[in-house]
């Protein structure tokens, strides 16, 4: 690929992250055209129900250009109605889009390309009364962080590094102090920001006692898995929920129980990124114990706010991504097998593990160490942290999340491409 691809032969209109997230959640047909190489496409690329997306690598484009052929790509785009090119960094997504435009096509460019969409952050707003609590979603991944707000004091859960000024914004927009950082295990598939937290913005960093255990290096308050924490007039209270680490845990506020990667809106949490696949079916029981047992003394009206949503996830009505134990308790067909059968499946038909995800954890351990753009680079593409979606109680197996070989171990940073 060109390393300075030319300017756009024409003027073209572009289309920002997010506006094609509001697209996204409005059930919107979109058709996208990826330009990037086919192994970046499928390492990473924007999906959804309602997305038809093709790879044509940006060199056919050039090529087109020279030969006239431009209209002969087009038969090779799948999908109706506009379309928008998409990079790595909406540069070369650019130039095609204007090739596009000059021959009569529908076209926009995806501004800042996959880079923009991985820097996208939304917010909305959780309905509970016991504090005011922010879901945050990072669309590129699926990670949820939680920031709590109550009386002038704040906590945030589950921290991504590369939006840590975002949650000290909103608090003092709330007129509270951001008191604590925590996170509910060790991480796989992002970045902590406890410590930019801590460092930068005077936050206490609090992880669970199992999950500092597993060998954290940095000071940090040691959370008791029966201990809690007070934000404001509202109360953080740990819940243990090991399964998918050791040291998973949970925080209940009021009705609502941030579920970290235990139980989500479509699938249970995957138990091999600790102990690796011999550890998995020990693992794998524990989660079993948890989703049956420990989750069982809630009742069906809480409200399960959990670490991760997948690309096929609806939200609900009020565009969280939340659904009561009660529901999940009748959709996910995972809870009504047997323990031992629970851990065949899902010990059966485990995704792709993270990419980078064994340096990640190096570098939420203390271990190792990145600067900021190697650590957003490392953190690019899907989490893959759930075993497999289920939605209903009638179905009969288990799907998988994603159709690529498991990695048997870390991924190299993908390359920054050009555009």
């Amino acid at each position: 690929m060109a390393e300075n691809p030319p300017d756009p032969p024409a003027e073209h209109p572009s289309l920002s992250a997010a506006t094609l997230k509001e697209r996204l959640d409005a059930g919107d047909s979109v058709r996208l055209l990826d330009v990037r190489d086919r192994d970046e496409f499928e390492s990473w690329h924007i999906d959804g129900p309602t997305v038809t997306a093709t790879q044509l690598p940006f060199a056919k484009f050039l090529q087109a250009k020279v030969t006239g052929d431009v209209d002969g790509l087009l038969d090779d785009v799948a999908g109706e109605g506009p379309i928008t090119a998409v990079c790595a960094r909406g540069e070369a997504s650019a130039f095609v889009a204007g090739l596009l435009v000059d021959h009569g096509v529908d076209a926009r460019n995806l501004a800042d390309g996959m880079e923009g969409w991985a820097r996208l952050y939304d917010a909305h707003e959780l309905p509970t009364d016991a504090a005011t609590v922010l879901q945050y979603e990072r669309p590129a991944s699926g990670c949820l962080s939680y920031l709590v707000v109550s009386d002038g004091e704040a906590a945030v859960v589950d921290p991504l590094r590369a939006f840590s000024d975002r949650y000290v914004a909103d608090a003092a927009a709330r007129d509270a102090t951001l008191r604590y950082a925590v996170d509910t295990h060790v991480h796989a598939d992002h970045l902590s920001g406890i410590r930019q937290l801590a460092s930068g913005h005077g936050a206490e960093p609090v992880v669970p006692a199992p999950a500092v255990d597993r060998g954290i290096t940095f000071d940090v308050t040691v959370l008791p898995g029966d201990g809690s924490l007070a934000v404001g007039s509202a109360t953080l209270e740990a819940i243990p929920l090991p399964g998918h680490t050791t040291g998973m845990t949970g925080f209940r506020v009021g009705d609502t129980l941030l579920s970290g990667d235990s139980i989500f809106l479509e699938s249970v949490a995957r138990p091999d990124l600790e102990a690796g696949d011999d550890g998995a079916p020990d693992l794998a029981r524990t989660l079993y114990e948890t989703l049956t047992e420990r989750l069982a003394k809630l009742p069906d009206e809480t409200v399960v706010a959990p670490g991760h949503r997948s690309e096929t996830t609806d939200p609900a009505e009020d565009d969280t991504y939340t659904a009561r134990l009660g529901e999940l308790r009748d959709r996910l067909p995972a809870l009504a097998l047997d323990r031992e059968s629970f851990v065949e499946r899902l010990c059966g038909d485990i995704p792709p593990r993270p990419a980078n995800f064994e340096r990640i954890v190096a570098i939420n351990l203390g271990t190792d160490a990145a600067d900021d753009d190697t650590a957003f680079e490392l953190e690019l593409g899907p989490n893959n942290c759930a075993a497999a979606p289920l939605r209903t109680a009638t179905c009969c197996g288990v799907c998988r999340v994603a159709t690529r070989p498991r990695r048997s171990s870390p991924a190299p940073p993908r390359p920054r491409r050009a555009g």
